[in-house]
């Protein structure tokens, strides 16, 4: 009886983790230089038409948004000015509503969410979603050199590289 009951025990915990991995929502940390371009990665479920798909970022004011696309284009008025053409979604085929980034500077470190709505036949015309984010990025943007680019790494292992060829040359 007691093994019975420890398997009742063991197969209600399997199913609750089960239940938990397939409701959890994306979240991920990046990390990127300033000057790089960058690719927030969210999906949609497959096989369901997205007709709306709303990025935020949660310090900017309730009324401003990253990006909005809505029936087929996107709007921009409401996006933040610092977004104003320099983000894109990467492709929404097969539910792929990541959203591109460029020329990211120090500013644009934040959590970014992403909301989708889908077709459906008793669809109302609101622009504001009241879901829960599908994704949830914290996105952490460094300095960089002057032109974009982090070049410290590049410099050290050129010093490093220099240094052995001196002393092998050296003996």
């Amino acid at each position: 009886m007691i093994c019975v009951k420890m398997t009742m025990e063991t197969s209600l915990l399997c199913l609750l983790v089960l239940t938990s991995l397939l409701c959890f929502k994306t979240h991920q940390d990046q990390r990127i230089i300033a000057g790089d371009n960058v690719t927030l990665t969210c999906r949609a479920a497959e096989n369901k038409d997205v007709i709306y798909v709303e990025w935020i970022r949660t310090d900017l004011e309730s009324d401003q948004y990253v990006l909005v696309y809505r029936d087929s284009q996107f709007f921009t008025e409401g996006q933040s000015p610092s977004f104003k053409n320099r983000v894109s979604l990467l492709d929404m085929k097969n539910g792929d509503v990541s959203l591109v980034l460029k020329n990211v500077t120090t500013d644009d470190t934040g959590i970014y969410e992403c909301r989708v709505d889908y077709a459906r036949n008793n669809r109302s015309k609101r622009s504001i979603l009241d879901t829960e984010p599908i994704c949830i990025i914290n996105l952490r943007v460094e300095a960089g050199n002057k032109d974009g680019g982090n070049k410290t790494g590049l410099m050290v292992g050129l010093l490093v590289g220099l240094l052995a060829l001196v002393s092998l040359v050296g003996f």
